[in-house]
């Protein structure tokens, strides 16, 4: 009787949660269409966009649309190529300037109906399997991350597991784990099948922000150990005012803290801490020591990557969207990857640079040997496509890309589905 209220809340939340990631309708609809299906073009070539108004599903005409087609400016950097304004009649396109480098072309309308102001846009990728990082090695990266792994090694796990009994179902048992990291603790959320045996693991591994979690019950009850961790270090079940405070206060922009310190850079724990999250994995009784992949979006992108690279026990990835990738784009004039951080004389500091560079998904991904499933679309403003290919393309394991173009820092319910049937698959086969 007690987990009908708890699932009831937990529903009503994710549905909260998913309403807030989809994009929302509005009566008047801006639709910029390329004119490649694919929305990719080669150097050299030029993008053509039509324009259509809907109100209603119906096309508006007569009134007046303006435009705007620039280089993918993520959110901060603009490079006007050409704007203007026109009257929207049957077939109203736009063509615009020949683009002589790989990389991302956006065309931005805008129309004011009934006092009311509506936009939208289109982001085009030219040659972008050819796009190439912004960032640079460090010559000392591999020792960096070893000497950091040595240190993991030498903290025991000491695993504390409690069960929270109103989260479990009739299949599922799950549990708060706290286990021992570098620096501080690592907590998670495990969720684990109750019928004996031994089963694949995932790890999921969360995007930006302070927040409790709740696990994946679902996936549990499918035949897998799944494990969901937070990377704060702090527990993972607390009141929603305990995060709101965090990232009011002492956890504000905490993705940049000792931005100018390598050894204490806040990632460093958080890096280290995803390897401790394998270990623990590999310390359960009913994991069947074989067969794991990481998976999640965004700053989760960016955590399944340099997991697979930090730890050759992660069999298969699955990222949407990674972000902390190629940071440096900025300063290249392109966009770079969230946090988007070297925009202006406060972060474009040397030291900061350098810094960036030891923690880069860019630098990561050379050396990740799992087999991969990458998603993302050519609109994320967030995570920006130019940063995210920089990462993907010098990735040399084997890899496949589904690319949702019109997404934007959001998933199709399609987009998940594929992730967990490949993922399902791969663990199982």
């Amino acid at each position: 009787m007690k987990t009908k209220p708890y699932f009831s809340l937990l529903s009503a939340l994710l549905l909260t949660l998913y309403l807030h990631a989809q994009p929302s309708k509005q009566l008047v609809e801006v639709i910029v269409s390329p004119d490649e299906v694919d929305w990719t073009y080669d150097v050299g070539e030029r993008a053509e966009f039509s324009i259509n108004v809907l109100r209603n599903n119906v096309p508006i005409e007569g009134v007046k649309i303006d435009y705007k087609i620039e280089t993918d400016p993520g959110y901060r950097q603009v490079k006007v190529w050409d704007e203007g304004t026109l009257s929207l009649g049957g077939k109203t396109k736009v063509k615009a300037p020949k683009f002589k480098e790989p990389g991302f072309l956006r065309c931005t309308v805008t129309v004011t109906v009934d006092g009311k102001e509506y936009s939208s846009y289109a982001t085009v990728g030219f040659a972008p399997d050819a796009i190439e990082p912004t960032t640079t090695l460090p010559s000392d990266f591999e020792a960096f991350w070893d000497k950091g792994k040595e240190e993991l090694a030498e903290v025991p796990v000491n695993p504390v597991l409690t069960l929270l009994p109103e989260r479990c179902t009739d299949k599922v048992d799950v549990y708060h784990v706290q286990m021992d990291n570098v620096e501080g603790k690592i907590y998670g959320i495990l969720s684990v099948p109750k019928k004996a045996g031994k089963y694949p693991a995932i790890l999921h591994v969360p995007g930006a922000g302070i927040r409790p979690y709740y696990g994946e019950v679902d996936e549990a009850a499918k035949g897998f150990v799944t494990l969901t961790i937070g990377i704060h270090g702090i527990p993972v079940n607390l009141d929603q005012g305990v995060y709101n405070d965090l990232r009011a206060g002492a956890l504000k922009d905490y993705q940049i803290a000792n931005l100018d310190d390598k050894d204490h850079m806040y990632y460093r724990r958080v890096y280290l801490g995803c390897v401790r999250a394998v270990d623990f994995l590999h310390g359960l009784d009913n994991f069947n020591g074989e067969d794991i992949a990481v998976t999640g979006g965004s700053q989760g992108g960016a955590l399944s990557i340099i997991t697979a690279s930090l730890d050759d026990r992660i069999d298969y990835l699955a990222a949407f969207y990674p972000a902390l990738s190629d940071m440096t784009g900025f300063l290249h004039g392109r966009a770079g990857g969230w946090p988007q951080i070297f925009v202006d004389d406060f972060t474009n500091k040397p030291v900061k640079i350098e810094v960036s560079k030891y923690y880069d998904v860019v630098n990561f991904a050379p050396s990740v040997k799992a087999e991969g499933w990458y998603s993302w679309g050519y609109n994320d403003n967030v995570c920006p496509p130019a940063s995210t290919f920089s990462a993907y393309n010098v990735i040399d394991a084997e890899k496949e890309l589904h690319l949702f173009q019109e997404t934007q820092h959001w998933t199709f319910p399609e987009q998940r589905e594929m992730r967990n049937e490949w993922l399902f698959s791969k663990l199982k086969q």
